[in-house]
């Protein structure tokens, strides 16, 4: 059976508080390359170690190799 794209974008991807977490993600991201912390196309990710996409305190991220970080969940 073929994925539906269309279907899951509408019923995961599309919603407001997936777009407002996506967004969230975005910024921290942008905002460790502007300081150095990391490096376009490098193998590191942003992790917030609560879990949490929306809660960006400095004290709740922490740059980790991809693998790690989507490993975890």
């Amino acid at each position: 059976m073929a994925r539906d794209y269309k279907k899951e974008y509408e019923k995961y991807h599309g919603t407001e508080s997936y777009k407002k977490d996506r967004a969230s993600r975005n910024n921290v991201r942008r905002k460790a390359l502007r300081d150095g912390k990391v490096k376009k196309h490098s193998k590191m990710d942003i992790d917030h170690k609560n879990g949490n996409p929306r809660d960006n305190r400095m004290s709740n991220l922490r740059i980790v190799h991809r693998s790690v970080n989507r490993a975890k969940h």
